[in-house]
């Protein structure tokens, strides 16, 4: 399993009346199978069959992820774009999503099969 964190960053993420300042990386290669987000900016994931990607909201608030093999991005809490308990997204494919209000919002893709 590998794991390679790169350039790291300093990133506050605001919930509601209060913020947090994490100690993060801008990006993060994935080769696990399951992954919750910690503030990256960008998510890599190859060299694995398949991956679970959990959007973490407390750390987390845009991501963008790219991906070299099919995986499923489920959030901490509530829906993405209000409707689904998951996306999932097959080799080559990149989404970006932000949390909004509770809620993770899908900003762009190119590949997503909603299931």
């Amino acid at each position: 399993m590998t794991l390679i964190k790169e350039r790291p960053i300093r990133k506050t993420v605001f919930r509601g009346n209060r913020s947090i300042n994490l100690d993060t990386f801008e990006t993060v290669v994935i080769s696990e199978g399951f992954y919750s987000t910690k503030g990256e900016l960008l998510l890599i994931v190859k060299d694995v069959d398949h991956c679970k990607i959990k959007l973490d909201s407390t750390t987390t608030d845009k991501v963008k992820i790219k991906t070299l093999t099919n995986c499923i991005i489920f959030p901490d809490l509530g829906r993405i774009d209000e409707d689904w308990d998951e996306i999932s997204i097959g080799r080559g494919a990149c989404v970006e999503l932000q949390h909004v209000g509770g809620v993770w919002y899908i900003l762009s893709s190119d590949g997503l099969k909603m299931e």
